[in-house]
């Protein structure tokens, strides 16, 4: 099936306890049903000391599970589903199913 998430697209998180924060998806990993998203999900990582990088405690985004995630609609900024048309150049493009509006133009 083709991805209604990907690298780059806007998001707003549905449930958990990051309910509501939107972000920026860093990576999708279509295998797992998962995507990292920019400053959503963070966790505490007890880093040791190496000689590239010190050691510490370090904040990362941990992966979140794609179906938490609803993609954020260009007009409003509230979570819509995504749909798939095929224009009439045969393209096969994303909209967002609570304006119309266009994903990828």
């Amino acid at each position: 099936m083709a991805a209604k998430i990907k690298k780059g697209d806007k998001v707003v998180v549905l449930t958990g306890r990051d309910k509501g924060k939107t972000g920026e998806v860093v990576q999708v990993m279509p295998k797992e049903e998962r995507a990292v998203v920019r400053g959503v999900n963070l966790v505490k990582r007890h880093q040791r000391q190496t000689a590239a990088q010190e050691g510490g405690i370090i904040s990362k985004e941990a992966p979140i599970h794609l179906s938490n995630l609803a993609y954020s609609d260009p007009k409003d900024g509230k979570p819509t589903r995504v749909g798939f048309k095929v224009m009439d150049d045969g393209r096969k493009v994303r909209f967002a199913k609570r304006s119309g509006d266009l994903i990828d133009g």
